[in-house]
């Protein structure tokens, strides 16, 4: 087939989202309550997050209705393209076929917006009038306050500093869709004045920020909390790309051979690649790589621990794959891939050896960018790069005929700054050193 696009319609947009832990052959490890050492239940969240959302997060069921306010809200951007990379594909000499799934075309530009929509009409419904979240890049916090505003939401976005310095533009469009940005660590919260005592010149980090939104929502009984990643109900919201992409697959003729993600936290890795586990199951064949920066390689040089999801030690006790809980990762440009920690069904995955990892230096993600917008025209985002250099690595690894599909997360076009320092030789790769590693994990929980 020689089309480059397969398109669905509004219709073919799912009626439910995929819970994946339904389908597991094993049993996740639960999370765990800090204070009383036991398994979480239910009402440890409320002060933070609605119902719904509390029990989508411990729900086994394997589908979830998506509500028709989301769904018509979906409709904006959704279906997203699947798309051949046909030039990328010259350009490599490889007889290997790469698909990508273009998330890029969401209002706010990436996959974040699948589960910032979800989470505020959940919010909303429930009475809460305002949420408090964190970002990294900035991806998650324009989403989150598109969705805010679309629902009538108040939003505060606490902004890991460095990004918020890098990233002037994403502040722009959280301003225009009416969000507070703070550059954090801040002096608004405990979490975050402490940093500061400590460390006036501190980055930040999406630890960091976390655990000053997530005291903001502890404190104040009309605002909750949202995260963007790592967390089940997370997860769950972005597996409606996966289950499109089999439908344009089919559609195209094809069977993936390899299906590739970035990893930060694990939310448009999980997105793309959940809905084929139960395939990975039967089929071992199928390769499933997460990648991630070798500045902050937690499912590559991380422990597989129980550890806290933020730098206060606020949130639950979580099982990940971690760097521990006070790393802070170098300033590298894809700020979405800096958290010190994976989601727990990611690293569950990664543990059962259903999902491999690679991680890649910057300045190797930069080249397979500008690669990929030489030849394809769409500049990508830093952390969607770390994708496009493992699919380029899959399809130039051998000479073997493959269908290599990998999740086109977001554009970079608000992170030409970092462009301009990678074609100017001002870009620099970052590596962690054993010593600094295991110190950081020195500081894991014991339980």
């Amino acid at each position: 087939m020689n089309d480059l696009k397969f398109i669905l319609k509004e219709k073919d947009i799912p009626l439910a989202w995929y819970n994946v832990a339904a389908d597991l052959p094993f049993e996740l490890p639960p999370p765990i309550n800090p204070g009383t050492k036991k398994p979480l239940q239910k009402d440890d969240l409320k002060a933070i997050f609605p119902d719904s959302l509390i029990n989508q997060e411990m729900s086994t069921q394997r589908w979830i209705e998506i509500p028709g306010a989301v769904r018509d809200v979906y409709r904006l951007w959704r279906p997203t393209p699947l798309k051949r990379a046909r030039n990328l594909e010259k350009f490599l000499k490889t007889k290997s076929r790469i698909y990508y799934k273009d998330e890029s075309v969401s209002p706010t530009g990436s996959h974040k917006t699948n589960t910032a929509i979800a989470q505020a009409y959940y919010n909303k419904k429930e009475g809460i009038t305002r949420i408090a979240t964190e970002t990294g890049a900035g991806q998650w916090g324009m989403a989150l306050s598109f969705a805010c505003n679309m629902f009538g939401l108040g939003c505060r976005v606490y902004m890991v500093k460095v990004s918020f310095q890098q990233k002037p533009f994403r502040k722009t469009l959280m301003h225009i869709w009416n969000a507070e940005v703070i550059a954090s660590p801040s002096e608004n919260t405990q979490s975050g004045r402490k940093i500061l005592e400590s460390d006036p010149n501190c980055q930040g980090s999406l630890g960091i920020a976390i655990s000053e939104a997530v005291e903001e929502a502890a404190q104040n009984k009309n605002t909750n909390y949202a995260l963007g990643s790592v967390l089940n109900h997370v997860l769950l919201h972005q597996t409606i790309i996966g289950m499109e992409t089999q439908k344009q697959l089919k559609m195209a003729g094809e069977k993936p051979d390899c299906l590739i993600g970035s990893v930060g936290g694990g939310s448009n890795f999980a997105g793309l690649v959940f809905p084929f586990i139960k395939e990975k199951i039967k089929h071992p064949k199928l390769k499933i790589i997460a990648v991630e920066p070798t500045a902050c390689p937690s499912l590559t040089r991380g422990e597989y621990k129980y550890d806290f999801g933020d730098t206060a030690s606020l949130t639950p006790l979580i099982k990940m794959f971690t760097l521990g809980h006070k790393f802070i990762p170098a300033g590298i440009h894809a700020g979405g891939l800096r958290y010190h920690g994976c989601s727990p069904l990611v690293s569950a995955l990664a543990d059962q050896k259903l999902i491999e990892s690679k991680a890649y230096p910057q300045k190797q993600v930069f080249e397979a960018a500008v690669a990929f917008a030489r030849t394809e025209g769409i500049i990508p985002a830093p952390e969607t790069a770390h994708a496009i250099c493992a699919a380029i690595d899959a399809a130039t690894a051998d000479k073997k005929e493959k269908c290599i599909v990998f999740n086109f997360s977001g554009h970079g076009f608000l992170d030409l700054s970092a462009y301009d320092k990678f074609l100017a030789g001002d870009i620099q790769d970052f590596h962690l050193s054993q010593e600094e590693i295991a110190k950081s994990l020195s500081c894991l929980p014991k339980l």
